[in-house]
């Protein structure tokens, strides 16, 4: 059985070509689609797209329709003060449990406030989750991005 916590992420593979991620935006776009947060990364040849979106299975849908490779994930979020150190506190609990983080990305939520996103392996993910809420770390419940 899933958390409450886990939230779907959708990864896109994109040829390294120009126009390309206009091709990913217009295709959200058009089926309405809102991005509450995405990171890529690159090489020469191709890119990965990663989005937690308002309706990833809708989302995900008109990928693939657009002609996309499109992967689903498991990830998390915390809420953490934005302030130096904070990132450190997260990343520090998780390595006292000796749980690798295969990727993060983050934003800020408000002026006070950063959601950082973590990717972990699936058999890790409910240990990883039961040790940040015992540190008293705030997961973000999907509905954060889902509304």
């Amino acid at each position: 059985m899933r958390s409450k916590y886990g939230v779907k992420q959708i990864s896109v593979f994109l040829e390294n070509r120009k126009g390309r991620l206009l091709e990913v935006t217009e295709a959200l776009t058009e089926a309405n689609i809102n991005i509450r947060a995405l990171a890529m990364a690159e090489s020469a040849e191709f890119g990965i797209l990663r989005l937690v979106v308002d309706n990833p299975e809708k989302a995900k849908n008109a990928l693939s329709k657009s002609g996309f490779t499109v992967n689903e994930q498991d990830v998390f979020a915390v809420e953490v003060e934005d302030r130096p150190g904070s990132f450190n506190e997260v990343v520090k609990v998780l390595a006292g449990e000796d749980i690798n983080i295969d990727y993060t990305y983050a934003f800020v939520g408000d002026s006070k406030r950063a959601v950082l996103i973590f990717r972990v392996a699936d058999d890790v993910l409910e240990r990883a989750l039961k040790a940040l809420d015992e540190k008293g770390i705030k997961l973000v419940e999907p509905i954060f991005f889902y509304s």
